[in-house]
């Protein structure tokens, strides 16, 4: 990878589709735009919700994708088994991890307790300096709101320094997330 290009962006999004349609549409138009553009999609290598979406989007496109499960996960989310690459892994740290490795920025769209979880996590390690890739959150239709709600409350309160809300940007579309990213993207 030349310095400041994405080959390959990691997306953390839920396992179930939520209940906006724009959900599902922003997944599905990201995941077209990064295979039109000729990046690779990483993500969970679940088949359902979101994550389901996104990579479908990506494959319908005719793009390269990338997942990566835990062994104890495979059933229960419907482990995509039409991936080009998939990896299979003993724990959702090593999961996280090896999303990592593969990854040069991070996406994330909305979902449940594991997004918040992954965002946290990989947030923490660039806070911490394990590395500086971009990190964007994509607040579709206002879904992320609270969470920069409880970034400005910490650090209102002490625990998170100002610096901090500077390790991720937010933003309101698809098309802004490429735009960060330097990617020219055709989502339609």
């Amino acid at each position: 990878m030349t310095e400041g290009q994405i080959n390959a962006v990691c997306v953390f999004c839920g396992s179930r589709p939520g209940t906006d349609p724009a959900y599902e549409a922003a997944a599905l138009g990201f995941g077209r735009g990064l295979a039109n553009a000729n990046v690779t999609l990483v993500f969970g290598a679940g088949g359902i919700g979101l994550m389901g979406a996104v990579a479908e989007g990506a494959l319908a496109a005719g793009g390269h994708v990338a997942g990566v499960i835990p062994k104890s996960l495979l059933e229960r989310e419907s482990g995509n088994g039409d991936l080009p690459e998939i990896h299979v892994v003993d724990t959702m740290h090593e999961r996280k991890a090896k999303m990592h490795d593969l990854s040069d920025a991070f996406v994330v769209l909305p979902g449940g307790l594991g997004t918040y979880e992954e965002f946290f996590e990989i947030l923490t390690w660039r806070q911490l300096g394990f590395h500086d890739k971009p990190i964007i959150v994509v607040d579709v239709a206002g879904y992320f709101d609270p969470l920069r709600q409880i970034v400005r409350h910490g650090v209102d309160q002490g625990f998170l320094n100002a610096k901090d809300e500077q390790l991720f940007s937010v933003v309101d579309s698809i098309e802004e997330a490429f735009a960060l990213l330097g990617i020219a993207a055709e989502i339609g």
